[in-house]
C-alpha cells in the first residue's frame, strides 16, 4: 500500500487491551506504521483509505507471545539442539501469525540475533525476537544433554553482548530438556527406550516411567518398583528391558544436566538484577522451590514464571507456589501448551486452577513438541467458561505482556492512538477465529489467507476496482 494510505477498521466491537475497556461498536484508525485514533461509534472511511468492515467481529491488539519457540534458525531449545528445520520454522512462525501473534519473543535462549531469520534473511511479517541465556552454567547444562547445534560462537556468546545486540530477555533458564520436563517426555526418554529396546512408547508412558524412577520433583531417593514393574506391562517392554535397567536408563537420560541447570537459574537471576532486565525461568515442580530463593535473593531481579501450569504440578501446587512467587514480586507466565483444544498429553486442570485462582498474569503458547495451541483458543475458553470478563482475558496476551515485556513490546498491545498498529480481528461468538490480521500498518492475513499484498491491486484483479468503490468480502477500498 502507499504510504500515504489510512486502513480503518469500522462496524466491530472493540477491546484496547488494557483489561479493563471494551466499545460495543467503534472506529480504529490507522496512517503508516501507527495507530491514529480509536473511538466508539461509526465513522466513514473518507477518502483514500482502506476500510475493513469488522461486523460482527472483535477488533483487539496483535497478541504479543512471549514464551515460544520453533521460530528462529539458530539452536534449538534450552538443549542447544540442532536448530529446527528451515520448512518447520515458516510453518509454526506462519501458524502463529494466522492464530492473532504479531510479536512473538523465541525463548530457546542460545542461538544469536544473526539466527532470527537465518541465511535468507526473509523477515516474516510476524516480528521476532530472541532472548539469552548465555551463561557458563546454562551452556554446560545444554551440552550435558545435547548440544547439538552449539558452535564455539554461540559456546562464547555472553548475556552483556547478547543484550547490546538486541535481545529481549534473559532465558529461558532452563527448559524440559535439562530439568526432567515435557521435552523429556516427548523425546529424549522415548528416543532412548527406542534405541535400547526397539519399542516405541508414547510421551504419557514416558512421563509415567519417568515420574516412577524420579518423582515429579526429581528427588526419589529409590525407584516405586511396583509401580514400575506394573508400568513394563502396560508398556509391552517386559521382555524388552529389566527394571534395574530401566531405572539406569532413565536416570542416564534425565539427571546429567539437572544440577548445571539449577545452577544456571543463579546466574540469570543476578544478571536480571544487574542489568534491570526481565528474564524468563522454566517454572515446574523441579524448579519452583529454587525460584522462590531466587526472588529473595535477588529482589531487584525482574522474574517471570514461565509455564506456571506445568504437568509436573498437581493443580493445588501450581497454586501455592503461584501464591508464594506473586507475594515476591514474581510475574506468573502460564502456557497454553496442547491443554486447551489438542490434549495428547496435557489437559486443562493447572490453567483453570490458576486462572481462577486470579494468578494469571501474562499468556503465552511455549512449544510442547509443536503441538501447541493458540492463545486466542485460551481466551476464548476462558471467556465461554465465565471465568474472566473478555477485556481481562485479552489483556492477559496484549497490554499485560507490553507491561512485563517493555523491551520488546513498550510500544504495542493496545489499542491506542500512537501504538503501533498491530490489530487482529476475530470472530464474536469464537474468538479463536481469526479474520484478519494488520502488522506493524500493513494488511497481512485477509479473510484467513496470507500474503494479500499491495489490496489495490488486489481488488484490480479481482475485477472491483473501478471509479467507484470497490467491496471484497469486508473490504472496501475507497478512491478519490
Amino acid at each position: 500500500m502507499p504510504p500515504d494510505t489510512q486502513i480503518v477498521i469500522v462496524g466491530g466491537r472493540i477491546v484496547t487491551g488494557d483489561g479493563t475497556t471494551l466499545h460495543d461498536r467503534g472506529v480504529v484508525r490507522i496512517h503508516g506504521t501507527r495507530i491514529i485514533d480509536v473511538a466508539r461509534g461509526e465513522a466513514d472511511g473518507g477518502s483514500d483509505a482502506v476500510v475493513l468492515n469488522a461486523a460482527g467481529c472483535t477488533v483487539i491488539p496483535g497478541i504479543v507471545n512471549a514464551h515460544a519457540h520453533g521460530c528462529i534458525h539458530g539452536p534449538s531449545m534450552p538443549s542447544g539442539s540442532v536448530p529446527v528445520r528451515p520448512t518447520d520454522v515458516d510453518y509454526f512462525r506462519n501458524r502463529h501469525l494466522l492464530s492473532g501473534t504479531t510479536t512473538l519473543l523465541n525463548v530457546c535462549g542460545l542461538a544469536l540475533p544473526d539466527e532470527i531469520d537465518g541465511p535468507s534473511n526473509q523477515r516474516h511479517a510476524m516480528d521476532i525476537h530472541l532472548t539469552t541465556a548465555h551463561t557458563t552454567s546454562n551452556l554446560a547444562a545444554a551440552v550435558a544433554i545435547d548440544g547439538g547445534g552449539l558452535s564455539k560462537r554461540h559456546k562464547t556468546a555472553r548475556i552483556d553482548d547478547m543484550v547490546d545486540k538486541g535481545a529481549k530477555a534473559l532465558g529461558e533458564a532452563g527448559g524440559g530438556q535439562t530439568l526432567g520436563g515435557g521435552a523429556q517426555d516427548y523425546r529424549f526418554i522415548p528416543a532412548a527406550i527406542e534405541a535400547a529396546t526397539g519399542m516405541s512408547i508414547h510421551p504419557k508412558e514416558a512421563r509415567a516411567l519417568k515420574e516412577a524412577v524420579l518423582g515429579r520433583y526429581l528427588d526419589r531417593g529409590l525407584p516405586d518398583l511396583p509401580q514400575l514393574s506394573t508400568l513394563l506391562i502396560e508398556c509391552g517392554l517386559t521382555a524388552k528391558i529389566g527394571a534395574s535397567d530401566l531405572v539406569k536408563l532413565i536416570r542416564n537420560t534425565v539427571m546429567p544436566p539437572v544440577a548445571l541447570s539449577l545452577k544456571g537459574f543463579d546466574e540469570i537471576a543476578a544478571a536480571s538484577e544487574r542489568l534491570d532486565f526481565p528474564a524468563i525461568f522454566h517454572n515446574a515442580a523441579p524448579t519452583a522451590a529454587t525460584l522462590l530463593k531466587l526472588a529473595e535473593t535477588y529482589p531487584k531481579a525482574r522474574i517471570i514464571a514461565g509455564h506456571s501450569n506445568h504437568p509436573m504440578f498437581l493443580p493445588e501446587e501450581a497454586v501455592r507456589f503461584g501464591l508464594q512467587l506473586r507475594k515476591r514480586g514474581v510475574a506468573i507466565d502460564v502456557s497454553t501448551l496442547d491443554c486447551i483444544e489438542t490434549r495428547w498429553r496435557n489437559d486443562t486442570a493447572n490453567i483453570d486452577a490458576l486462572v481462577e485462582a486470579g494468578l494469571v498474569d501474562t499468556l503465552s503458547t511455549d512449544f510442547a513438541g509443536g503441538d501447541w495451541d493458540s492463545i486466542l483458543s485460551a481466551i476464548q475458553r476462558m471467556v465461554r467458561k465465565s471465568q474472566l470478563l473478555l477485556p481481562a482475558a485479552i489483556a492477559l496476551a496484549t497490554g499485560n505482556v507490553s507491561k512485563t515485556f517493555p523491551e520488546l513490546a513498550a510500544d504495542r498491545g493496545l489499542l491506542e492512538k500512537g501504538k503501533r498498529a498491530d490489530v487482529v480481528i476475530v470472530e464474536n461468538h469464537n474468538l479463536g477465529r481469526v479474520r484478519h490480521v494488520v502488522a506493524n500498518g500493513e494488511l497481512v492475513v485477509f479473510n484467513a489467507a496470507m500474503g494479500v499484498g499491495d489490496l489495490r491491486a488486489y481488488a484490480m484483479g479481482a475485477g472491483l476496482w473501478g471509479a467507484s468503490d470497490a467491496t471484497l468480502a469486508g473490504l472496501t477500498v475507497v478512491r478519490n
